[in-house]
């Protein structure tokens, strides 16, 4: 993709956040948008204001744990639109607690909004994208933590991990088909993450052993730099990382030492296993 004129764009978790602030650049580069979210309310409130700003907007309730409801939201988008240019799966929740507090269904509920909604996503949109042999681009939302592990995310790091390697393995099997790959890793964004992860959370998953907001801002940040970026700066790095066609979108610079000691340590086995006399 060279241009979001008269492209058109659905993006999961668009009713606030990161989700919105997208929806709109995308809006304003010229795009066509749906924007996708499981509160109702907030999704009416955001699509007006998306059509206020003089957007071709359209909206569509869907929770992405459930995937006939993004089969729907493909259905919608490509009865609306012809064509569907950029998919961000970008909808997620929060959750912040040690491995041995972890309930079955905390598990259950970080996996099911965090890599069953992406890989829904895919299911849903992919065959079609394939099908329109146009350009196109699927993103993804994952996070600083599916980049490097971090005591007390752990079941979001295992989530997060495995949407970073959905998008790594994706980028080289959509390649022949012009369609371009993207992540996006940030550290702390202005969003309301928190308080959606709490309305999401439904009665069968039982009561949230999830910590605080404080903890999970505490976790989520470099040790040096807990600084939080404004969602619009985010959503215009994206953007653009979509038409430079460019796999990771790295919003914090804070994280990459963190990132780089992360894969020294991996180098460095190679050595320790030699020096130990491994000669495999």
């Amino acid at each position: 993709m060279d241009s979001y004129q008269g492209r058109a764009a659905v993006i999961t978790g668009g009713a606030s956040g990161i989700g919105f602030a997208t929806a709109r650049e995308f809006a304003r580069r010229g795009a066509r948008v749906m924007i996708a979210d499981i509160n109702e309310p907030a999704l009416g409130d955001a699509v007006a204001r998306l059509r206020a700003d003089g957007a071709d907007a359209y909206a569509v309730v869907c929770d992405v744990r459930e995937l006939d409801d993004v089969v729907r939201l493909a259905d919608e988008a490509f009865g609306r639109f012809g064509a569907v240019h950029v998919v961000f799966n970008n909808a997620g929740i929060a959750y912040a607690g040690s491995i041995a507090e972890t309930t079955h269904e905390d598990w259950r509920f970080v996996i099911d909004v965090d890599l069953w909604g992406p890989i829904h996503g895919v299911e849903a949109f992919l065959p079609r994208l394939i099908a329109q042999q146009d350009d196109s681009h699927l993103v993804f939302t994952s996070s600083f933590a599916g980049l490097t592990p971090n005591i007390g995310l752990g079941p979001y790091c295992v989530a997060k991990y495995g949407v970073v390697a959905l998008a790594e393995t994706l980028s080289r099997e959509v390649r022949a088909n012009g369609i371009g790959v993207s992540v996006l890793c940030p550290m702390l964004v202005e969003t309301d993450l928190i308080a959606n992860t709490k309305r999401v959370r439904s009665d069968d998953y039982g009561p949230s052993g999830a910590a605080d907001v404080e903890t999970v801002h505490e976790l989520a940040s470099a040790p040096d730099d807990d600084s939080v970026l404004p969602v619009d700066d985010v959503a215009r790095l994206t953007a653009d990382a979509i038409l430079a066609n460019r796999l990771y979108v790295l919003p914090h610079r804070a994280s990459r030492d963190s990132i780089r000691r992360r894969f020294e340590r991996i180098d460095r086995t190679f050595d320790e296993q030699i020096a130990a006399g491994w000669d495999k």
